[in-house]
């Protein structure tokens, strides 16, 4: 092979190739990691509802290092992504020195269980939230199941001037509703696991004739108990049953 000067030329030549190549790569290495090319504006397209904008400029300070070549944008994103009501970020470069970080938030529909909160869209998360919202109870994972039947039962039970204010589901399936009545107070619905939709129908139904009419006549009723095949029960505070006169 010594004696081969073709050969030799050729792997001097392949050498020289590859040593180019490395420095090239080393030389761009060197550019894309210079201060020219550190971003000098970072923009949050959007105002925010509930993020804190000074949480997000501290985790934007701390986390996001690189340059516009070798900024890391999924770990950016999930460094933004844990900022309290942020539900997702998306990042995007703009030439030559602009992140532009676009936000979705989270919006509260309920509380869940003992310190979470519910979305709109059924997922739970953490976050501060002092203001007013139904109470929703259930399984881990079955909160998605939870806000279904909420928005379900609410339009039903709208009709009747009746807001859900808790709504829980067991871990044997059965399911409970609290519902205020802004004339007489909060009413418990009891639906148990079968067909609870078919049954809270019944009850809506016959609402104005039972518990309105009770209502009307003013007697307040605190409880519905709707697992019955075809009826229900309802329990009036203060109600005695009068004795039956033997003949």
């Amino acid at each position: 092979m010594w004696d081969d000067h073709r050969q030799l030329n050729g792997i001097a030549l392949a050498l020289a190739l590859c040593t180019i190549a490395a420095m090239v790569w080393a030389a761009l290495t060197w550019l894309v990691r210079q201060p020219a090319f550190a971003f000098r504006e970072v923009v949050v397209t959007a105002p925010l509802a509930r993020a804190s904008g000074a949480h997000l400029e501290s985790v934007v300070r701390e986390e996001l290092a690189g340059t516009f070549f070798t900024l890391d944008l999924d770990r950016a994103s999930a460094a933004l992504a844990r900022v309290p009501w942020v539900r997702s970020v998306a990042l995007r470069r703009q030439w030559p020195r602009r992140l532009e970080i676009d936000v979705v938030e989270h919006r509260p529909l309920a509380r869940w269980n003992d310190a979470g909160l519910v979305n709109t869209r059924g997922e739970v998360f953490n976050a501060d939230w002092d203001g007013d919202l139904p109470q929703f109870s259930g399984p881990d994972g079955q909160s998605a199941t939870v806000t279904t039947r909420y928005r379900e039962w609410s339009a039903m039970l709208a009709p009747l001037g009746l807001s859900i204010r808790r709504l829980a589901l067991s871990p044997r399936g059965g399911w409970e509703i609290a519902a205020a009545d802004p004339s007489s107070g909060l009413l418990t619905i009891e639906l148990g696991r079968d067909d609870p939709s078919v049954r809270l129908a019944r009850f809506v139904a016959a609402h104005d004739r039972t518990i309105g009419a009770l209502a009307r006549a003013g007697r307040h009723i605190e409880r519905v108990d709707l697992r019955y095949r075809n009826g229900f029960a309802a329990r009036v505070p203060g109600f005695r049953e009068k004795p039956v006169r033997k003949s």
